[in-house]
């Protein structure tokens, strides 16, 4: 028997088109399912990079707090060292302002909310704080107030509330010599609510408002990990 080879040709040829037909649908599932996967991974890995900002930033944070704290009590020695040697009582208040009031309830009021301030009660502060600006909105002390309020809040995670207070006090008194520092409490504030963008921006304004400060130099060592 004769093979009939243009039959047996065109055969072939359906036969050939005809897996291809079922075997493209095939292939482009798994491209698809590869594209996802690829996009799937991407995701992932720039969530992992952003994490790992946040937590440089912190660790920043988390350093400067010890830094300040070393700071504080060598002056709080040097001040203890310069009444001894004045002969002054070592026991006297640390406000932590360098202003001094004539109303002695005012003196207490912003006394007492340092007090707690220092010892860790942050709590306590921020309420007596918030007390202290509303009974004496026009106190020489209520700009150190502000500042110590906010930093309260920043201490117990209220970063909203920390933030929304020192942009007021420095509105009020940006040539304040805390509002710098209040800034890196804000871009503080901003890292822990994951607005990066905000925080680049407040330690720039530290960097171009306040370039002779110890921080502008803090702002522009953070402003590298963001």
């Amino acid at each position: 028997m004769s093979l009939n080879f243009p039959f047996f040709r065109s055969t072939v040829v359906a036969a050939t088109l005809a897996a291809s037909l079922f075997s493209a649908p095939v292939h482009a599932f798994a491209d698809d399912q590869a594209r996802r996967a690829i996009l799937d991974l991407r995701e992932q890995l720039q969530t992992l990079v952003e994490q790992s900002r946040q937590i440089r930033v912190q660790q920043a944070d988390q350093i400067d707090i010890l830094q300040q704290e070393v700071a504080r009590l060598r002056g709080e020695v040097e001040r203890l060292s310069h009444q001894s040697q004045r002969g002054q009582s070592a026991g006297a208040p640390n406000t932590g302002s360098s202003i001094q009031v004539s109303d002695p309830a005012e003196q207490a009021a912003f006394d007492q909310a340092m007090q707690n301030f220092r010892a860790g009660q942050y709590q306590a502060a921020s309420k007596e704080l918030t007390q202290f600006i509303q009974s004496y909105p026009q106190s020489a002390l209520v700009h150190d107030a502000r500042f110590y309020r906010g930093s309260s809040l920043y201490a117990i995670k209220d970063f909203k509330g920390s933030i929304a207070g020192l942009e007021n006090m420095i509105k009020a008194a940006p040539a304040n010599p805390r509002a710098p520092d209040a800034l890196l409490v804000i871009a503080a504030s901003q890292v822990e609510l994951n607005d990066l963008q905000g925080a680049r921006a407040s330690l720039q304004r530290i960097v171009q408002e306040y370039p002779d400060t110890h921080a502008a130099e803090t702002a522009k060592s953070r402003l590298q990990l963001l």
